[in-house]
């Protein structure tokens, strides 16, 4: 052990005498499945587009995107995936009472299309990506 000017040599480790301490915030527990503070700055959890997969049997699974906005013709757009996708799928109509709930209407297409969904819907710059969460495995 050597001390010169206030900084002390132990073998390969160099300590200075004004040591400043660690934060210990990055000991602090976190929760992977909470919502990230400030998150929904921009809107409300309402203005988000839910791309979701749900599995139907075997391989086969069912994509769903919720939430478009209203000023969207949801059959061209999916007239568009259905095209551009090589898939089939379909509109499914919300009751008004389930609509606080669910949102607008639901879009369903066929096959895992969550990325190509996403990617369609920036691409031609219908919707941000901030806005678009998807969901699923």
């Amino acid at each position: 052990r050597r001390v010169h000017g206030g900084i002390t040599h132990l073998g390969l480790l160099t300590l200075n005498s004004t040591i400043s301490f660690m934060s210990i915030e990055n000991l602090a527990s976190h929760d992977p499945f909470a919502e990230i503070d400030g998150e929904f700055e921009n809107g409300t959890p309402a203005d988000y587009v839910h791309i979701r997969i749900q599995q139907r049997s075997g391989r086969k699974t069912l994509t769903t995107i919720q939430g478009l906005p209203e000023k969207f013709d949801l059959k061209k757009i999916l007239k568009a995936f259905k095209k551009e996708f090589c898939c089939n799928g379909h509109i499914v109509e919300v009751d008004e009472e389930d609509s606080e709930a669910l949102g607008s209407n639901v879009i369903q297409l066929q096959g895992d299309q969550r990325n190509n969904a996403r990617d369609f819907l920036v691409k031609n710059k219908l919707l941000k990506p901030e806005v678009i969460k998807i969901h699923g495995y």
